[in-house]
């Protein structure tokens, strides 16, 4: 991203807000970011906001004599590394699919030379309907990169697909496009089935309270991106989390570890499965109602969950590579080789969980298996996905 050039057209609608935080991923990546905003994205974002997030001219109309005479429509297309429409409205598609240039966003996209990504957001039915169909199977057939919404509640009261894809997941989309050739010759995993586990999983003790593991998932979820940006046919089997589903993963939401373990059994056959969810070890027979403080502190009858770990290393359809995950305080890495010794897989990923590593950004891992321990030094826990995923790739070749 470092260096590259990105030209953000902003579409109208309520999901226009969420353009500010797709700027400031950019920025952070190191990217820089030119913004057209269309006269109807305008009622929901300003021209300043846009402005002081990216560091840039903001361009709005397509007879600004100055803007003409200091650069040119044509110009301002094709000097950037990729197009990006955020939010990419229905009406917005469908001129793109009849290549009507009315206006400087329009224009734009008819005279450019460059890819085009765009993130659609609109209400369900508007998604839904034959003409939106017809017109995001024609961009695609022309090249457009056209992400899938999001299924959710709408800021209109409805519910399914048509929310904007969150903006962690659009930047996403955006580094892969951007690697271009480079990131298309890279498919070493293409053809092969990995399953990811994430996240905690909730034990009901009532029907308000829970036993669980503090876990984001956030790892889990960037493990699961980076193997499929690497061709690799993603199963993410995902505990509570409030995470956007990573592009091109196939993802099943749980509850309970038994759950879990029955959503990872149902996924299988696998090449290889990266279990990196923080499972509860134990649980109890949930109360039907809730249980009252006046009632003293509850005798709770506790049962072992299954640990979906051991049980898939001794299973006869157990994936050719076996990737657990440790999250210790102490001991570390003495701790790993006895688990991976006992719960017979191929590597663990050992992390120290003392500091802010539930529920941070970044994380420092140790990758223990037969040949000894190599240490992935703290960095972004995205870039210790691509890092793991690098050497699963190289483990199934």
């Amino acid at each position: 991203m470092r260096g590259r050039r990105i030209l953000l057209i902003v579409g109208g609608g309520i999901a226009a807000y969420k353009s500010a935080e797709l700027i400031r991923l950019i920025r952070k990546a190191g990217g820089e970011v030119t913004c057209v905003l269309t006269r109807s994205g305008a009622q929901f974002v300003t021209e300043m906001t846009l402005a002081a997030l990216s560091e840039n001219k903001v361009y709005t109309n397509l007879f600004d004599l100055k803007d003409e005479v200091e650069m040119g429509h044509i110009q301002l297309s094709r000097q950037a590394d990729l197009v990006v429409v955020c939010p990419a409205t229905a009406d917005l598609l469908a001129k793109m699919s009849a290549g009507i240039a009315d206006d400087l966003a329009t224009t734009l996209l008819l005279a450019t030379d460059k890819k085009v990504l765009a993130a659609p957001a609109m209400n369900v039915r508007m998604w839904q309907h034959a003409a939106t169909m017809r017109n995001v199977a024609r961009l695609r057939g022309d090249g457009v990169i056209l992400l899938e919404p999001d299924e959710g509640e709408m800021a209109c009261g409805e519910y399914g697909p048509g929310r904007l894809p969150e903006p962690p997941a659009i930047f996403a989309a955006i580094e892969r496009a951007l690697a271009g050739s480079k990131a298309a010759a890279d498919t070493r995993l293409a053809g092969k089935h990995v399953i990811v586990t994430a996240g905690p999983t909730h034990e009901p003790i009532d029907p308000v309270r829970v036993i669980a593991n503090r876990s984001s998932g956030k790892q889990g979820f960037a493990i699961a991106e980076a193997l499929a940006a690497l061709g690799a046919r993603v199963t993410l089997v995902a505990g509570p989390v409030g995470l956007a589903t990573p592009a091109g993963v196939d993802r099943i939401d749980v509850e309970t570890a038994r759950e879990m373990q029955a959503a990872v059994e149902t996924a299988l056959p696998a090449d290889a499965a990266v279990l990196v969810a923080a499972v509860a070890d134990w649980r109890v027979e949930p109360n039907k109602a809730k249980l009252k403080k006046a009632g003293g502190p509850p005798d709770l009858a506790w049962s072992a969950n299954p640990d979906i770990l051991a049980a898939l290393g001794a299973s006869p359809r157990r994936p050719a590579l076996l990737v657990g995950f440790a999250a210790e305080t102490e001991n570390l890495l003495a701790a790993a080789q006895e688990k991976r010794a006992r719960k017979r897989c191929d590597w663990i990923v050992a992390n120290d969980v003392s500091g802010d590593v539930m529920g941070g950004d970044a994380n420092e891992v140790h990758l223990v298996s037969s040949a000894g321990v190599e240490t992935f030094p703290r960095a972004a826990k995205r870039d210790i996905a691509r890092r793991l995923a690098d050497r699963i790739a190289d483990e199934l070749a």
